[in-house]
């Protein structure tokens, strides 16, 4: 680990989005400028991460922790921190905003504020997955979802000012339990060691103890549940994803989502050990509520980013059983399904918005014909819904093989019940591709198949989701010492299911 790295890298890579915020709005009318400023600021994060991960492939623990004073009155500091866990994620968000802007080049109203706010959303995302003080994490969770409401409530379709305050509320609800659960750990700690610090070295140091740390664990968890989110905690993403412009559900579903099981993994579940033991066999019911529910809702859906969205909740429920389980096997693979669902769902969510706006409706009873229409955006649409299925060789079914093997060990009959669920899976989004690539056509109006900007966007995610099917331990070593770090910390469950 490199304590005292000699060039802020982290702290660069987390604030550069910021930077190109001011060129945007200066450059306001200019809108290809601008758009050329944005882009450019997010290729620039994306190869700053990449590198990053390329330096560090083969290094362990912490790679980098850059620590600053910041407002040392309140034991507050600028801690940003790089493992294995962080890495992925971070790469993945600068991907999927290089992506979210190339999709965003069909925006014609108000573009420089539009950018600008992808562009702060990004900071948020990086922030989250890199902040290691409370308070910094806190902010940046917040820095989300300001831009996020305007996104959805301005630039979205037909209910969207509904959708953004749906959302808007509901996430607001849980970073207030959040926020009342660091205030509390921070004077509960501050009581009990004489140290009063938002620092999660420090914290993880001396966990709470006493009953009182069940209290701020749930608030932690109800947080964090909210925006992963688990049935009935979800019903803001489905209209939030339906109202979203493109690049807003492309956000949505890759990273706004993940930042709740970061959230568990990071924060929720090691700082509060004895808490967790007793909470975690309980998430089971959720879990497999979730699993089950959404993929009913799902293929009942006509509306083809609503069917989406539920699919994403259905899979969000499986990475929700295998933290609940808490093994290796099936944390490896609850954190892997994670990561590729963020990879798979939003190139699902992008493929759609194409399909949309070329066929100007998301029923499924009026569109058809893509494969004939346009057969390379059929091909890899096709290709996105079988990853989601979970087709052997693709991304999705390592993560979901994996799950399914550490529940096994556990609680065979559970994992049973669980695998049921790929069966349904695999018949609603079957019923998806049959009605999209090869039902009859609403009209007979010609198609433009791929553009090269388009391309940019599905085809890397496209080589990316078959790596993860075919070779997947590149991205399960940077995990492993994650994994044993939460299982050390927390230990093993000794109640089981309930």
């Amino acid at each position: 680990m490199n304590a005292l790295p000699t060039f802020p890298w982290l702290t660069l890579i987390t604030l550069l989005p910021l930077a190109g915020v001011l060129p945007c709005l200066l450059l306001r009318k200019a809108a290809r400028d601008c758009r050329g400023v944005a882009l450019a600021t997010s290729v620039a994060v994306l190869g700053l991460t990449l590198w990053l991960g390329w330096e560090h492939c083969s290094s362990s623990g912490w790679y980098v922790i850059e620590d600053a004073a910041w407002i040392e009155h309140f034991g507050i500091r600028w801690t940003l921190g790089l493992d294995g866990l962080a890495l992925t994620l971070i790469v993945l968000t600068a991907g999927l905003s290089c992506g979210a802007h190339l999709l965003a080049w069909r925006i014609s109203e108000r573009v420089p504020f539009f950018l600008a706010l992808l562009l702060i959303m990004e900071s948020g995302f990086l922030g989250v997955f890199l902040a290691l003080d409370l308070v910094l994490f806190y902010i940046c969770w917040e820095v989300m979802l300001v831009p996020l409401f305007f996104l959805v409530g301005i630039w979205g379709r037909e209910g969207r000012v509904r959708a953004a305050l749906k959302a808007f509320l509901f996430t607001l609800c849980g970073s207030l339990l959040m926020l009342v659960g660091i205030i509390a750990l921070y004077l509960l700690h501050g009581e009990q060691t004489g140290t009063y610090t938002f620092a999660l070295r420090e914290l993880l140091q001396h966990p709470l103890t006493g009953p009182a740390q069940y209290w701020v664990c749930g608030a932690f968890l109800a947080a964090f549940l909210i925006k992963a989110p688990i049935v009935p905690l979800h019903s803001w993403l489905i209209d939030a994803h339906t109202a979203a412009p493109v690049c807003g559900a492309v956000d949505l579903a890759g990273l706004l989502l993940k930042t709740g099981i970061y959230g568990l993994l990071r924060f929720g579940f090691p700082l509060f050990p004895d808490a967790t033991r007793l909470w975690l066999p309980w998430l089971i019911i959720p879990a497999l509520f979730g699993l089950f529910h959404a993929a009913w809702v799902a293929y009942r859906q006509t509306d083809l980013k609503r069917l989406a969205a539920y699919s994403s909740v259905s899979h969000l429920g499986l990475v929700v059983l295998g933290l609940a389980v808490w093994n290796t096997t099936a944390l490896e693979g609850a954190i892997l399904l994670m990561l590729i669902h963020g990879v798979s769902a939003a190139a699902l969510f992008a493929a759609s918005g194409m399909i949309a706006a070329r066929a100007g409706t998301t029923q499924l009873n009026e569109l058809g014909g893509v494969w004939g229409r346009a057969p390379f955006l059929g091909g890899l649409f096709l290709l996105f819904g079988m990853a989601s299925a979970g087709v052997p060789g693709l991304g999705n079914f390592v993560g979901e093989i994996l799950i399914l093997f550490g529940t096994f060990s556990a609680h065979p009959l559970l994992a049973a019940v669980a695998a049921t669920t790929m069966v349904t899976t695999a018949v609603y989004m079957t019923g998806l591709l049959k009605a999209v690539l090869w039902g009859s056509p609403a009209d007979d109006a010609v198609w433009a198949d791929l553009t090269w900007r388009e391309g940019w966007v599905l085809v890397p995610l496209a080589l990316l989701i078959v790596w993860v099917g075919v070779y997947p331990e590149p991205f399960l070593a940077p995990l492993r010492e994650p994994v044993q770090f939460l299982l050390t910390t927390v230990g093993t469950l000794s109640g089981g299911a309930p």
